[in-house]
């Protein structure tokens, strides 16, 4: 099997800059969004810290006597801790240069990661905060995280929270980011892939603009990546871009 993938950020309609960021590492079949906050454009330079550093350490674990930072955790495959490790030097890079800076004190992003194994037949995931990931298969499509936010918080206590009541709590706060302190907690899980599967990474400014039916419908019918993201962007856009917009699409294909 192979990965392709295509992305595409904009800055909407609504917003005077972009600071989401993204980064496709085709050489490590590793594909990350990233969703920046934090005033005086510090979320840029935050979701950007994060694809930067999350790229160099890819980058130098590819030799086999690289050292990592972080323990191992025996509980996780090899391809697990260079993931979550990878989210956690990104997010000590983030939070020291928000200690260094006065300009960035308090800035922070979200992030979302796919790693694709050809030799276990797993996609990877890794993920902090509100940044999504979805997977298409057989005209389904599910969701491979929970964001972190305070509504996701308020369910997980009280699953029957009535749907007056889980109106008022609001959508766009978060309970975990890189740069909010000098440790994280990163969610991550496994998937086993086939030929066919077709994945979705995306900052909220797509999960809240467009339904799950449109984004199943788009990239169901897309003939490649780009035409996906594309498409999804425009109709995230349409629907009024009221956020900075940014999406990773990944087909899985045969290896031929």
């Amino acid at each position: 099997m192979r990965v392709i993938a295509a992305g595409r950020t904009d800055v909407g309609l609504q917003r005077e800059h972009n600071e989401d960021s993204f980064v496709l590492l085709d050489q490590h079949n590793l594909f990350v969004v990233a969703d920046g906050m934090g005033g005086h454009r510090s979320g840029d330079v935050a979701s950007k810290l994060a694809t930067d550093t999350i790229t160099e350490f890819f980058n130098t674990t590819a030799r086999e006597d690289a050292t990592w930072p972080f323990h191992y955790d025996p509980t996780l495959s090899a391809e697990e801790n260079r993931l979550v490790t990878g989210i956690k030097i990104a997010n000590k890079s983030i939070y020291e240069h928000g200690v260094r800076s006065r300009n960035h004190q308090g800035m922070g992003t979200t992030v979302v990661g796919m790693l694709f194994s050809n030799s276990a037949r797993k996609i990877y995931v890794g993920h902090v905060g509100d940044s999504r990931c979805y997977r298409l298969r057989d005209s389904a499509l599910s969701p491979l995280t929970q964001d972190h936010s305070l509504l996701n918080d308020w369910l997980r206590a009280v699953p029957e929270l009535p749907q007056e009541q889980r109106n008022e709590v609001p959508r766009n706060v978060i309970t975990r980011a890189l740069g909010m302190g000098d440790n994280v907690q990163v969610d991550v899980s496994n998937d086993e892939t086939t030929v066919g599967d077709r994945y979705v990474l995306c900052s909220d400014g797509l999960s809240t603009m467009v339904s799950d039916d449109e984004i199943l419908s788009i990239v169901s019918t897309a003939t490649t990546p780009d035409d996906a993201v594309q498409q999804l962007v425009d109709l995230a856009n349409k629907h009024g871009g009221e956020d900075n917009v940014t999406v990773i699409v990944a087909f899985v294909l045969d290896d031929e």
